[in-house]
């Protein structure tokens, strides 16, 4: 779901921490240097890296082109491949037959057919092209907050993951709870009680 979809789901996050040096540039490099690779035979179940909020099938940040006004404008890109187990079970009979008539034995031994299981579905994942998924945000640096378009966990996870790797800076998902520990200027006893309120709510 993007930031132009007519229905939109918005995570939003708090960035801790602060990038050295130019901001701009240093969020350049790091777009690039973590791109949604262009492979469609590799054979992992899922690839993630930054896109173009443009064009997200092509990759470029180029010129800053990512930066509109006070904001930086990417997004997410998840490109994930799923095999049907019809086809896994298939291709695993027919190697199965193959394999006994070869050998001239009446059975395979549960590692063997353990082993042509992951051989065939490394085979289906590299010809198999991947599904990609594109997730808008938007990072407004002065203001330390991110809007992240969607409210997936499988994405947030994915976000939070590749930020810190990407940038070195932390995302912390803004809750009722959390958005209250950051901007309410809480003391230790007031965020103590907050802290067994969130609990309650979360057992109840």
């Amino acid at each position: 779901m993007g930031l132009l979809s007519s229905r939109i789901s918005v995570t939003r996050y708090k960035v801790k921490g602060s990038l050295d040096g130019s901001v701009h540039e240093t969020v350049y490099q790091s777009l690039k240097k973590r791109s949604i690779p262009n492979i469609e035979d590799d054979g992992s179940e899922a690839i993630v890296g930054w896109t173009s909020f443009e064009n997200p099938y092509a990759p470029d940040f180029e010129g800053y082109s990512f930066v509109f006004g006070a904001h930086m404008v990417f997004a997410l890109r998840v490109d994930k491949k799923s095999i049907p187990p019809k086809l896994v079970r298939k291709h695993c009979a027919i190697e199965v037959a193959k394999r006994l008539a070869d050998s001239g034995r009446s059975y395979l031994s549960a590692n063997e057919k353990k082993t042509i299981k992951e051989n065939v579905v490394l085979t289906l994942s590299r010809r198999i092209p991947a599904t990609p998924n594109v997730y808008d945000l938007v990072w407004n640096y002065q203001e330390a907050s991110v809007w992240f378009f969607s409210n997936l966990k499988s994405a947030n996870e994915a976000l939070e993951t590749l930020f810190i790797k990407s940038f070195g800076l932390q995302l912390i998902r803004l809750f009722p709870y959390t958005t209250a520990d950051l901007i309410a200027g809480l003391s230790d006893r007031e965020r103590d009680l907050l802290e067994k309120l969130e609990q309650s709510q979360s057992e109840g």
